[in-house]
């Protein structure tokens, strides 16, 4: 299987994964556009992280339709991505999903819950009853994820300015939600370490200047306890986070100028802003978005929707991020970016 970056078209009458090739010196060339069978909502700026979400050995690739309320499975070839399935997604307005071994679970904005599906032989199959709410009505999540031992399931809820937990058992179901508040107000992406650090970004609302991060710990399966506060950026609009594979750092887009923050991720899962801006784009303009680091770690890319490019950085070993280009082709509808 090729290294390749994947986003998707969110267009409204026929949603598309466009698919990129990744060279050995991090370029990108085009690799295909390939239909979900879905619909996405058609607009701009899909307000969520994990979109897409690539499976642990690279093989499967699922791709949420937030226009049809459904979720599509692409199967990883060597030429590229063949859909092998679409199912309703149990909800309304999915935007992001969560991939663990054969588990995966969707997010569904419009109806304010998760729904389990195992990945079995190229099939989506619904874990029957295993739809959960979140903590309340209106809590406007943006994003579920696993933690990176599969049993717990995490959701940001920016209406409620609170974290959902959920733990996983054996046979895939979730049991919660149990909530926390956040320690900063509009918590958005998220990220988690080896040991169980969970990195969350916090928009504030889009208060200028006021972006920040902060850190929990898992004590439990399904449970959180605060570690970090709010450690501010000083830039705005922050909502997407990347953890580096050696677990020292965390990269953070600022939709509001265009810019990347880094943050260090100390042993105890304590977060010291690193660099206001390790990156940015060439036009420090609003638009920079979802992003994620190659499984290798070589890598840091992000999407540009105002721009309609997606960016590159070379990760280094000190944690500075150093360009590789912007390679253009992408919607002003583009969401969601998944790297192998």
């Amino acid at each position: 299987m090729a290294a390749a970056v994947y986003v998707q078209t969110n267009d409204a009458d026929h949603n598309d994964v466009i698919a990129f090739k990744r060279s050995d010196d991090g370029a990108l060339s085009h690799l295909g556009r390939y239909e979900t069978s879905g619909r996405g909502t058609g607009r701009p700026h899909l307000p969520s992280q994990s979109s897409l979400a690539l499976s642990e050995d690279g093989q499967w690739l699922l791709v949420v339709n937030a226009g049809s309320d459904d979720l599509s499975l692409f199967a990883v070839e060597g030429d590229g991505l063949r859909l092998a399935d679409r199912v309703s997604s149990r909800g309304r307005t999915p935007t992001s999903v969560a991939v663990s071994g054969a588990l995966a679970y969707v997010l569904n904005n419009g109806s304010g819950s998760i729904a389990g599906f195992a990945i079995d032989e190229g099939r989506l199959v619904e874990l029957d009853g295993s739809s959960r709410p979140l903590s309340a009505d209106g809590a406007d999540p943006a994003q579920v994820a696993f933690s990176r031992d599969g049993r717990t399931l995490a959701v940001t809820e920016r209406g409620t300015d609170s974290i959902s937990t959920y733990a996983i058992d054996d046979a895939g179901y979730a049991t919660g939600p149990s909530t926390i508040k956040s320690a900063g107000k509009t918590p958005y992406g998220f990220d988690f370490t080896a040991d169980g650090a969970m990195i969350v970004t916090e928009a504030f609302g889009g208060e200028v200047g006021a972006a920040a991060a902060s850190s929990y710990a898992i004590t439990a399966a399904g449970t959180l306890a605060p570690v970090s506060g709010s450690v501010p950026d000083t830039r705005s609009e922050v909502c997407w986070a990347a953890v580096t594979n050696d677990d020292r750092f965390v990269y953070v887009t600022n939709f509001g100028d265009g810019t990347i923050s880094s943050y260090m991720v100390n042993d105890d899962g304590t977060l010291e802003l690193r660099n206001a801006v390790a990156g940015s784009t060439p036009t420090n303009e609003k638009g920079i978005r979802d992003e994620a680091i190659t499984r290798d770690g070589r890598y840091l890319y992000a999407i540009d929707a105002d721009a309609q490019k997606v960016f590159g950085w070379t990760v280094a070993g000190d944690g500075d991020l150093v360009p590789i280009d912007s390679f253009a082709d992408v919607p002003e509808t583009v969401a969601g970016l998944a790297a192998s």
